[in-house]
């Protein structure tokens, strides 16, 4: 079963970082992460880029959040879609997994 996580972003380089880590640190594989920038002027980009597991990365104008992340779930593949925003993280690498199970449970 694959995973999409949809992160949207602007202006998120204080915080981005948390939310990129617990992703990647995820026990669960197939996941998609998908990040959906508004332009941010700030080293949010940057920051994004240096992590390999992003699947992809968009950054354009966008009319605020909920556009953001509807982008993200238009473009999502995965069987479950689930939005981390870009100051969350998942309190451990084991909650990807665990939805995975009670999703094959029912």
């Amino acid at each position: 079963m694959k995973i999409s996580i949809i992160t949207a972003t602007y202006n998120s380089s204080s915080t981005i970082k948390d939310t990129l880590d617990s992703i990647r640190s995820q026990s669960c594989s197939g996941i998609e992460h998908l990040i959906i920038d508004g332009l941010s002027k700030d080293d949010t980009l940057e920051i994004v880029n240096s992590y390999p597991h992003i699947s992809q990365c968009i950054s354009e104008k966008d009319k605020g959040i909920y556009d953001a992340m509807n982008k993200g779930i238009s473009l999502a593949k995965g069987d479950v879609i689930g939005i981390l925003n870009s100051d969350d993280f998942y309190a451990n690498n084991q909650v990807l997994d665990k939805v995975v199970r009670l999703f094959m449970e029912t």
